[in-house]
């Protein structure tokens, strides 16, 4: 049996994961700025299986425009452009023979306004998560007030109050989206 308390506590933990969620998507598009997270996705070819990029070596953004790969294993800086290049990411990383660098290439316009698409998918994608969340409170709390007796004030107030996190957390990814929006748009 659980408590009204716990239906709410639960309530926010699954929405602010659901906020996370939207966050970390967010993170991995890319605008025109450069961020190491773009190369979250790419496996590299090393010692005979794919690993992760960043356990071939440190990433770092040396401007707004240039991911650097320090690879640590010289002999690993081929795989590690191949991966690059490979990822589907429209990168074309260069090799100096010490590290690598990933150039950031100009979004036209055109695309700039496919990824703000992207981004408002994402945040209504979790804006979804978050009212489904919300449904499902109030149906525990229904429930509670059937099999433990909860009164129906108790009932209503924790409903007002799954409402008001509902509100807090859709707010939290309309500020998320507006700003990968503008980051985006920005030339």
């Amino acid at each position: 049996m659980t408590t009204i308390k716990e239906i709410i506590a639960d309530c926010d933990n699954r929405m602010s994961k659901a906020v996370e969620n939207v966050r970390q998507e967010l993170t991995k598009l890319r605008t025109g700025r450069a961020s190491t997270a773009l190369l979250d996705v790419v496996k590299v070819e090393a010692y005979g299986s794919e690993v992760p990029i960043t356990q071939v070596g440190n990433l770092s953004v040396s401007d707004s425009h240039t991911i650097v790969v320090q690879v640590w294993d010289k002999s690993m800086m081929g795989p590690v452009e191949k991966a690059i290049r490979n990822a589907n990411l429209g990168l074309n990383p260069m090799n100096d023979g010490q590290v690598i660098r990933v150039p950031m290439p100009p979004l036209t316009e055109e695309r700039r306004k496919e990824i703000v698409k992207l981004v408002k998918k994402f945040g209504e994608e979790g804006k979804i998560a978050i009212r489904n969340v919300r449904r499902d409170a109030i149906e525990h709390l229904k429930k509670a007030e059937k099999d433990l007796h909860v009164r129906e004030d108790d009932r209503k107030r924790a409903e007002d109050d799954a409402q008001k996190k509902t509100d807090h957390h859709i707010k939290q990814i309309d500020d998320l989206v507006a700003v990968k929006d503008k980051e985006v748009m920005a030339v």
